[in-house]
């Protein structure tokens, strides 16, 4: 340790008491983290690329320092999913500062990992009161039976109104008004339902019906419109 001739040149002065870290609470118990191994937590966090024409949702399940899960969620750029699955793959067996100097490359996954680390490590995860923390395994339970993320995709305009595209059920394939032309219901195909079907060997017409359904007072509509041709 070098120090300047200013300091060489003072005298000591004794410290009163000894301040340690504010405690944290982190599954359960209240820590005075003072090293990286004493961070556990699960938690989500929302990234953003500069342009802003994308968003990726990052899930980390970290276990005294160390990711045991990262479940990477991404949206409006076909670029980041690439970057998302990089990231996956190397998020997992890094301490929580290994990957805050992580170059994930999409700028998004980048700030998410950023606002991750400020959630942890400030004991602001979803498990800070949980005794023992969520199980590895956790985060894929987010995605639900489908293991796929929810995804919504609405549009509208002033001339001609709004269009579902995608629910938190699936793939929109019928709209239904009623007689003043407002909506009423939607129907839907659940795709991961429809291909788990065809995977056990139902043909794609039958697993294409059985993944169907359909909310509201759909079956009270005055007429029906695809909102991607209509």
């Amino acid at each position: 340790m070098n120090y300047s001739h200013e300091v060489e040149q003072m005298c000591c002065v004794a410290k009163g008491p000894k301040h340690g870290p504010a405690p944290i609470p982190e599954e359960g118990k209240w820590v005075q983290s003072k090293e990286i191994k004493d961070i556990s937590g699960f938690t989500h966090g929302i990234g953003w690329c500069a342009p802003q024409q994308g968003a990726c949702k990052i899930s980390l399940n970290v276990k005294e320092g160390v990711i045991e899960e990262a479940l990477v969620e991404t949206i409006g750029c076909s670029g980041m999913t690439h970057s998302a699955a990089m990231a996956a793959e190397i998020l997992p067996g890094k301490t929580i500062l290994e990957a805050l100097n992580t170059d994930l490359v999409c700028d998004a996954i980048n700030t998410a990992m950023r606002e991750l680390f400020l959630q942890i490590v400030y004991g602001r995860t979803q498990s800070a009161f949980s005794e023992d923390g969520l199980l590895v395994g956790a985060g894929l339970e987010d995605l639900g039976k489908g293991t796929r993320s929810q995804v919504g995709t609405m549009y509208g305009t002033k001339a001609k109104g709004v269009r579902y595209l995608e629910m938190a059920e699936g793939y929109v394939t019928r709209m239904a008004l009623d007689e003043d032309d407002q909506v009423i219901g939607y129907e839907f195909v659940s795709l991961g339902k429809m291909t788990d079907f065809i995977k056990k060997g139902d043909d794609p017409t039958t697993a294409y019906n059985k993944a169907m359904g359909h909310y509201g007072r759909f079956e009270e509509a005055a007429k029906y419109i695809d909102p991607r041709k209509q």
